[in-house]
């Protein structure tokens, strides 16, 4: 396979890293108001916290991002493929994201915030100085999972026109009629990019505060 084919193979790569990157922090923003929602004493919150998990649990990725590419016209919303992706894919990782942080904030010690309430602690300095850390380090490897698996998944993005690295591995394996090399390539590719972020997330993970070094 010709080097020209090869960094064809790498841009396309980039766009997967971008539209992942940007999908995963979205999610994470949208996970946290969707585990304060399950965790809220308000009934109707967490209704609607678990219906939302379901519905991005329960239905296939690829279902989700052809239902969502077809529904923002039909509601007179247009928005470019990669708009529709990046929507589909950050709905989906906030709900996987978010069973994970309610099961961290869940295992926080209840001794600990009362004896934070006890000392004069606002709910604010709780959250952030004990139930936040406890909660992100609990939670951090299962978070840096649910990334490799976004980046897994966002292979499925082309079906709504979206050229990302398998999409591009398959129009040069049609033209180049080297399919064996150009899928070994793009699986290489893809191998690399999950080992960064797989030692970056244990990196992070080992900075945390309270973790063992």
């Amino acid at each position: 396979m010709s080097i020209k084919l090869f960094e064809l193979l790498l841009q396309a790569a980039i766009y997967t890293v971008t539209i992942s990157v940007v999908s995963i922090l979205i999610g994470f923003a949208i996970a946290i108001i969707v585990s304060a929602m399950l965790l809220s004493r308000q009934r109707l919150f967490a209704l609607q916290a678990r219906i939302f998990i379901s519905f991005f649990r329960g239905v296939p990725l690829l279902v989700q991002l052809l239902l969502i590419y077809n529904l923002l016209p039909a509601i007179g919303i247009n928005v470019p493929s990669i708009v529709a992706a990046i929507i589909g894919l950050s709905l989906c990782t906030a709900a996987y994201q978010a069973e994970n942080l309610r099961g961290g904030f869940s295992s926080v010690p209840a001794g600990l915030v009362e004896s934070a309430e006890m000392v004069g602690m606002t709910p604010v300095q709780i959250f952030r100085r004990i139930k936040a850390p406890i909660a992100l380090r609990l939670t951090f490897p299962a978070l840096v999972n649910e990334a490799i698996l976004i980046l897994k998944a966002s292979s499925l993005v082309s079906v709504v026109g979206v050229i990302e690295l398998t999409r591009m591995a398959q129009d040069l394996a049609g033209s180049t009629f080297l399919p064996l090399e150009i899928f070994a390539s793009a699986g290489l590719i893809y191998l690399v990019i999950n080992w960064i972020v797989a030692l970056a997330g244990g990196l992070i993970e080992r900075s945390l505060p309270g973790v063992p070094r």
